[in-house]
Formats: structure tokens, C-alpha cells, sequence
């Protein structure tokens, strides 16, 4: 992210549809196809194949019980992505909805797990989730809330080979990072085993180099957690782990201000800060990617997009090119961010619930001033060099795309100040 997403941060602070499973929530928008579905599970004992019973099911709460008997063949790679059943959780989030896509296209079988009420502020009923993540077996089930997810996975009736993780928290806020960052989407983990995952795909982000967040903090707990899971506990089970710089929508925010003949606003110099940001569709590819590709197994990924690392400076004269326009900026002094957390830092010692909004400030200063790179241990800098890029989609086609078509889609997540 960028100035655009930190700005906004801190200054907003003032084929015919069929049912079944129908007790387990459990909704298919199409005809479900037999042979991936009614799958054959192994036991560690004999290779003979076996169908799904419910009885042999042993329940576990923590990640270091034993894997259920229903696990499904640690070789999940050598099969067909038709054969493989891969759980979605976040499946409506932004960077989610488009990783459902990618998975459908590449012919796995996809479990979407969703809220009855998804999108900003649940203003989606099931008919629009249904819509928006058609061709994927979408479960409404709780993330938040273990058993729920678990009951809602048992009465799918199969197992479940790779969990996706998609979460992120709404707003940044330390309450909402621990309960969806660490607690939802270690549910997910825990859920996910419990049914026969042998992976799990993280999509974390770059930031958590530099932990100064809550939410950093609580992708961080999970993540070691994860990690030694598979290294330490179960070797059979393998993680990846996807941290990506700033996303297209992040920086897109003062398109249409800029198209009203308005400054492009940022602090400092605009030079503060640089990032390689990837589309939500290179994204989705990359996260993809990890589901069968060996050499992503137990490992931590960070990701750009193409081409060089951009400064806010660089953004806006982007901008203003497509425009045909001549650059205009507003440079606002950071210091000024720092005073006002300043001031909500001490209110929140006294009123402990202003500690919220002053983390909403510190996540703007944050984005301010620190890049979406690779942090060098060595020389405690940015590299640009050292941060890996992929995908084809480029800032400057964002930017014009959204001059000809409106930021709609694009919106950020809920912000509640």
C-alpha cells in the first residue's frame, strides 16, 4: 500500500441452482459431479480405498492431536485438480473472490466457505454469494467459531485435500485482527486437518517483516505456528506461505479526486516509500500456483507484481501521464500523523476504548512511511532487487481502468471509525 490507503486510513477517521445437504448449510450452485465428490480415502494402514463414514471421525482441538482417519492421501499432488477438493476460507473477500475464480479455472473442486451475510458490513444475502462465487461448492458456515466450521465440513460428507486461508481482518483493528488474523484462520487450520488437509496456503503480507501492528503481530502468531506444525509435529502435512506487497486497489483511491482536477496527496516528499504492487488477479495465479507446485512447499513467499518498485511520487505522475495532465501534488508533513497519535495514545491511557482509533492512525503512519518490500536483515533497508515479481498486470493499466470505469468493485474493507 501506498499513500492513497494510508491517507484514506487517517484522515476517514473523522446450469440451474440446486440444494443439498440442506441441515448443513451446504449450497452447490450446480450439479455436483460424482467421482471427485464421493472420493476414496487411505488410511495409513492399507491402501484399499474406503467410503467416507462419520463414525470413524475422532474429534481434536489443538494442533498437535492426531489427523483423523479420514485423512485424505498425502499424495494429493499426484492427482488430477479435478480430484482435489480444495477449502476457500475468506472466499468473499477481495483477494478471495478471485482466487475462487482461479481455482475453478484450473478444474479443482472448490469449497467456498462463506458468512450467510458476506461482503463490507454483510450487505450480501446467499443469492449474491451464490452469484459472485458461481461454479464453487460455496458452505455458509462461521469461521469464528470452531465447531461451527467443523460441524458445517463433517456434514459435507467428504473430505478435504488443501485449505486456501484468504482472511484478513475488516478494519485493522486490534480486537478484529486477533479474532480473524490468528483465532478465525487458525480455525480454519485446525477444521481443515481435522477432514484430511495435507496443505495449507497462507495468504499473509510483506509487512509482517516489520511487526508494529496488531494485525502483524497476529498473521506472525499464526504463521509460527503453522510453520511448526509441519516442521515440527506432522512432516507428512506442508504449508506455503504468500506474503504480497500492495495491492492495485490499495493505491487506486485517488484516481477519480485526481480526474476532478484535484492535488494527488502525499506525505513527505512522496518519497518516503516504494512498492511492486500486484493485481488481484496475479495474486490469485500465485496463491494458485502453491496448491501443486513442490518448490513453494514449506516455504515463505513474498510477492510483487512487474516491473520496478514505485514511490507515491512515481504513482501520481503515472497518473497524471494517462490524464495528459501536469503533475499537481499536496505534500502533507507526516509529523503531523505522529501528533495526532501522539495525542490519541495518551487519551487511550485514560479511555482505554480510544486505543482503537490510535491504532487506526498508527496503520496510516505505517503505510506512510514504510515500503512493501523485501526488508534486508543485513542492512536493515528496502531491496527492490530482492523482492521476487510475477504476474503481467501493470499500476499504469489499473489506473487507466479505472479512470474509464470507476474504483466500483475495488472497495476497501470495512473501516469503522
Amino acid at each position: 500500500m501506498s499513500l492513497c490507503s494510508s491517507f484514506n486510513v487517517f484522515a476517514s477517521y473523522s446450469p440451474k441452482p440446486k440444494t443439498i445437504f440442506k441441515d448443513s448449510k451446504f449450497i452447490s450452485q450446480f450439479q455436483v459431479k460424482s467421482s471427485p465428490l464421493a472420493s476414496t480415502f487411505h488410511t495409513n494402514e492399507s491402501s484399499t480405498s474406503l467410503k467416507y463414514k462419520r463414525a470413524r471421525l475422532k474429534p481434536f482441538s489443538s494442533l498437535d492431536s492426531g489427523i483423523s482417519e479420514i485423512a485424505t492421501s498425502p499424495s494429493f499432488r499426484n492427482k488430477s485438480p479435478k480430484d482435489i477438493n480444495v477449502l476457500v476460507v475468506g472466499s468473499t473477500g477481495y483477494i478471495g473472490r478471485f482466487v475462487v475464480k482461479e481455482m475453478i479455472k484450473r478444474g479443482f473442486n472448490v469449497i467456498a466457505v462463506a458468512r450467510e451475510k458476506s461482503g463490507i458490513r454483510g450487505k450480501n444475502d446467499k443469492e449474491e454469494t451464490l452469484k459472485q462465487l458461481q461454479g464453487a461448492n460455496v458452505c455458509f458456515s462461521d469461521v469464528t467459531e470452531l465447531d461451527v466450521l467443523e460441524k458445517s465440513i463433517e456434514n459435507l460428507g467428504f473430505g478435504v485435500d488443501v485449505v486456501v486461508s484468504c482472511l484478513a481482518s475488516r478494519n485493522g483493528g486490534i480486537k478484529d485482527s486477533w479474532k480473524i488474523d490468528y483465532e478465525a484462520t487458525k480455525n480454519s487450520l485446525v477444521a481443515g486437518k481435522k477432514f484430511g488437509a495435507k496443505h495449507f496456503v497462507l495468504l499473509s503480507a510483506i509487512c509482517v517483516q516489520k511487526p508494529l501492528l496488531e494485525f502483524q503481530r497476529a498473521k506472525l502468531k499464526f504463521e509460527a505456528e503453522l510453520m511448526d506444525l509441519a516442521e515440527q509435529q506432522d512432516s507428512s502435512f506442508t504449508y506455503s506461505i504468500v506474503r504480497p506487497t500492495a495491492f492495485f486497489k490499495s493505491l487506486g483511491g485517488q484516481v477519480e479526486i485526481v480526474k476532478d482536477g484535484k492535488p494527488y496527496v502525499m506525505f513527505g516528499d512522496g518519497k518516503l516509500c516504494a512498492c511492486k504492487p500486484i493485481s488481484e488477479q496475479d495474486l490469485a495465479a500465485f496463491i494458485a500456483d502453491c496448491v501443486l507446485e513442490e518448490n513453494k512447499i514449506n516455504q515463505v513467499l513474498p510477492i510483487g507484481g512487474p516491473g520496478k518498485a514505485l514511490t507515491p511520487l512515481e504513482q501520481g505522475e503515472i497518473l497524471f501521464k494517462i490524464l495528459g495532465r501536469e503533475p499537481k501534488f499536496l505534500k502533507v508533513p507526516i509529523e503531523i500523523m505522529d501528533f495526532v497519535i501522539g495525542v490519541l495514545d495518551s487519551i487511550a491511557k485514560i479511555f482505554p476504548s480510544v486505543g482503537e482509533a490510535a491504532e487506526f492512525g498508527k496503520i496510516g503512519r505505517y503505510y506512510a512511511a514504510e515500503s512493501m518490500l523485501i526488508l534486508d536483515p543485513e542492512t536493515g533497508e528496502y531491496s527492490e532487487e530482492k523482492t521476487p515479481s510475477y504476474g503481467k498486470d501493470t499500476l499504469e493499466d489499473f489506473f487507466a481502468k479505472v479512470i474509464r470505469e470507476g474504483m466500483a468493485g475495488q472497495e476497501l474493507g470495512e473501516q469503522f471509525f
